[in-house]
């Protein structure tokens, strides 16, 4: 279960592996040149609108480069809004899940049977084992005073959107914040607030 406060989220920006359609996973690629100005436009957008109680105190990323970047840019441009730098961190529970023997293959009909539970690839990791994961790396992020940003991935999102009692296989678009609020009643559907 998640603990119900209210946090950012920012999945990386594009890398050359998302333009071609193919399962990233762990395999560690860097942002490309448009990766690289969704991320600068994001860290603008969270410039704009984390003020007031959406203020973001810190960032905690995973240690995958194209998040880290991601990261990295937003926490400069909001250091030039709020005068300081939110503190970064990593956390290795925010990696992308490992797809095993299809990473950098192209994405098929076998994610949607991975994402239901139904199949899962030869050395890749079971989506209710991304979902333990991802729910505990969060919480561990959750537990500092004020707000903060999570800098990760789409599969990832996908494991939190399940655990947040929202459809679990929608795809979170590359450099996009939004906000996740929790409900009032424990138990019910999240309310997410994209910024685009």
């Amino acid at each position: 279960m998640i603990t119900p406060t209210r946090y950012w989220y920012l999945r990386h920006g594009e890398t050359d592996w998302n333009r071609q359609g193919l399962s990233q996973g762990r395999t560690d690629i860097p942002l490309n040149e448009t990766g690289l100005e969704q991320a600068r436009k994001a860290g603008g957008l969270l410039a704009q609108e984390a003020l007031g109680d959406l203020r973001i105190s810190r960032i905690v990323s995973s240690p995958l480069a194209r998040a880290l970047r991601t990261a990295e840019v937003a926490a400069d441009a909001l250091k030039e809004r709020y005068g300081v730098r939110p503190v970064l961190t990593m956390d290795v529970g925010l990696e992308e899940v490992c797809f095993g023997e299809q990473e950098g293959c192209p994405m098929g009909e076998w994610y949607d049977d991975w994402v239901e539970g139904l199949y899962t690839p030869p050395g890749a990791e079971p989506f209710a084992f991304l979902r333990d994961r991802a729910v505990a790396a969060l919480n561990r992020a959750l537990t500092e005073q004020g707000t903060v940003l999570i800098v990760a991935h789409g599969a990832l999102f996908r494991a939190l959107r399940s655990a947040m009692h929202l459809p679990a296989n929608v795809r979170l678009p590359n450099a996009i914040p939004l906000v996740a609020e929790p409900p009032e009643v424990a138990g019910t559907p999240w309310n997410l607030k994209l910024f685009a």
